[in-house]
Formats: C-alpha cells, structure tokens, sequence
C-alpha cells in the first residue's frame, strides 16, 4: 500500500487544499473531467451520495427547482448585464432537470447573446464578480446534459472567448497555478477528458521530488 502511494506522488490532503482554492468554475470543469474517468458502477454509487445530500435541501430548493424548469420563466431572464439575473440563471442551471431540453433551449437564446452583450455595452468581463459569474454560467451550461451535443460545441466556444478577453485584459497567461502540498509550486497539467473539441488544462499538485522518493 505504500508503495501505491508512494507512485502517485499526490497528496490527498494536498490535493484536497488545492481543489478548496479553486473557483467554483474550475471546480466545476474539473470535478465533470472526473466523473467521466469514472466507470458505470462507480458513477452509480457517487450517484446515490450525491442523491442523498441534495435531498436535504430539497423543499427549501423546490419552488425555484420549479422556476428553473419552467420555460415561461426562463424566458424573462435574458438581460445578462444584471447581476441579478445572472444569479437567477446560475441557480437555473444548477436546478436544471437533465433531459430537460426544452428549457436548456431557453438557455442557450440567452447565453450565445453574449457577443452583442460585449460589443454593445461594454461589459466588463474582468470586474471581479463578473467574471466569476460568466465564468461559472458558461462552464456549467457547456458541462450540462440538458443541452444538445452542439450545443455544448457552441457555449464552449463562447467560454473559451470568455477566457481570451480575460486573458488579454489582465495581461496574463490564463494558467491556474496552486502550491502544492508541500509548498512548491510545481505543477502536474490535468487534460479534461470529456469534451474532445477543446482542450484545458488545471494545475495538480504535486509532492516534492524528496517527498516522493522518502514515501
């Protein structure tokens, strides 16, 4: 067993520190890359735990579970400058029913309005809560089964937009850097294996050369 361990050269409780410092977009991207690592029986059994911690706010998330699956009531969430109504939108993509796609289409109008949103406002992607906001909305929605397959093509490409202004407007190189669990700051890149037409990386942590060979 230590030697299993000693091969991996990740810490868990570094890996767990590193995942908490993470945005909840970059959670998101890499807790999907995850899930797709893993196999049927596994996938059902995160399934039933994952089934049994969202039931404990089920009444409390009913009213707007139902808002969030209603087309009607998607529909009057289109202006994506209010900060407002991006938190609604973000709280209907969370709520969102899987096969749902009748609403996921309602969705998609308001989302890939993003480029007339940009140009003719001026919105200021990289205004701090902003930025988190759009960042989530669009990795949550390119990562959501409710949408088609082209779809998802579409809103990761508007995502990948996203990240390019940001890029450019903050001047740096985009990369996610986190120490490691033993304080380095070397980096492992993680490809996301489930979109095949794009392609992002995610630093892991990873343990010092002297850690790994003392394990």
């Amino acid at each position: 067993m230590r030697m299993v361990e000693s091969r991996s050269c990740v810490q868990r409780e570094g890996v767990y520190r590193w995942f908490s410092s993470l945005t909840s977009a970059q959670r998101a991207e890499f807790l999907c890359g995850l899930l797709d690592l893993c196999v049927p029986i596994e996938l059902r059994f995160l399934g039933s735990c994952l089934e049994d911690l969202a039931r404990k706010d089920y009444h409390s998330l009913r009213d707007a579970e139902i808002k969030a699956n209603n087309p009607a009531d998607l529909s009057g969430l289109t202006n994506i400058t209010d900060e407002v109504v991006r938190s609604k939108l973000l709280v209907s993509l969370a709520l969102l029913g899987s096969d749902n796609r009748e609403a996921a289409g309602v969705l998609y109008r308001t989302l890939t309005h993003i480029d007339t949103v940009i140009n003719n406002y001026g919105l200021a992607l990289n205004d701090g809560r902003t930025e988190e906001q759009f960042l989530l909305l669009f990795t949550m929605a390119s990562n959501h089964p409710a949408f088609s397959f082209h779809q998802k093509q579409v809103l990761r490409q508007q995502l990948s937009q996203i990240q390019d202004i940001l890029q450019v407007s903050s001047g740096g190189t985009g990369e996610v850097q986190a120490v490691g669990p033993c304080g380095d700051r070397a980096a492992a890149c993680y490809t996301q294996p489930h979109h095949h037409y794009h392609h992002q990386t995610v630093s892991l942590p990873l343990a010092s050369p002297a850690a790994c060979s003392s394990a």
